[in-house]
């Protein structure tokens, strides 16, 4: 994998800002936190011996504006998820350390590129992060007129059915918003009931093909790949058989 980490060092403490069914927020008390688009995090529970680990599905302004990052935590028996669920409340207080090699953060002077994002399942978490990052700095160019210049960014998201697609409302908001430089194709491989009229034009029934990621190879691409290791596995090994430098290629396995 091509992509190198940049860890804030040490561990951010603070107060949980809001819990809710899909997501917590946490806002930092640490005096100083750079602008990072990293996306995982070590979530360390008082009481709980077990460390969790979660994804970041915030974009870094939001870090960086309001020192508050959200994470997208399933629930299931893990200790840490039980907690959140459970037993976190209002102004829990938490300890985090942030890092991660799986994330997008040009410099303003750094050669414009494409991006492709593929996702499976819960996979989807990173890979918002990065789509919000990408808003963020097609406002920050349109605003100001300089900045890094971004070209496109294309979302393939994978789901058994559309319920299963989360923050769907979210991506489909910044795919209306930018119309020009964002799209999704969106796939369901188990639908059994009706898929609504606003969700349909961007719906495929059935698996992401290979050939969809083809179409999208350039010299200009970067691709990031996060869903279950077979699917990841898949689809960079299909990448790199179509030479795509390997370098252009970041991925992240959920298991």
């Amino acid at each position: 994998m091509g992509c190198a980490a940049v860890v804030i060092p040490g561990l951010l403490r603070g107060p949980v800002g809001a819990i809710c069914t899909q997501a917590a927020l946490l806002r930092s008390t640490r005096s100083a936190v750079r602008h990072l688009s990293l996306t995982r995090v070590d979530f360390f529970i008082p009481g709980v011996s077990v460390v969790g680990g979660f994804s970041i599905c915030s974009g870094p302004r939001l870090l960086e504006h309001e020192r508050m990052i959200e994470l997208a935590v399933k629930y299931t028996n893990h200790p840490p998820a039980l907690w959140i669920h459970n037993q976190c409340t209002l102004d829990s207080e938490v300890a985090v350390r942030v890092g991660g090699e799986f994330f997008f953060d040009p410099q303003p002077a750094d050669a414009s590129r494409n991006l492709v994002l593929i996702a499976g399942g819960v996979g989807i978490n990173p890979l918002l992060s990065i789509l919000r990052h990408s808003a963020d700095l097609l406002r920050e160019r349109a605003n100001k007129g300089s900045g890094y210049d971004i070209g496109k960014i294309k979302l393939f998201y994978s789901a058994k059915n559309t319920s299963e697609l989360l923050f769907k409302k979210n991506i489909l908001d910044l795919v209306n918003e930018f119309p020009e430089k964002i799209a999704c194709s969106l796939h369901v491989t188990k639908q059994t009931t009706q898929i609504g009229a606003a969700l349909k034009p961007y719906i495929t029934e059935g698996r992401i093909m290979e050939q969809e990621i083809r179409d999208h190879i350039s010299k200009e691409t970067l691709f990031y790949i996060c869903g279950p290791p077979p699917m990841t596995d898949f689809f960079s090994k299909q990448l790199e058989n179509s030479h795509v430098p390997k370098e252009h290629i970041c991925f992240e396995k959920w298991w």
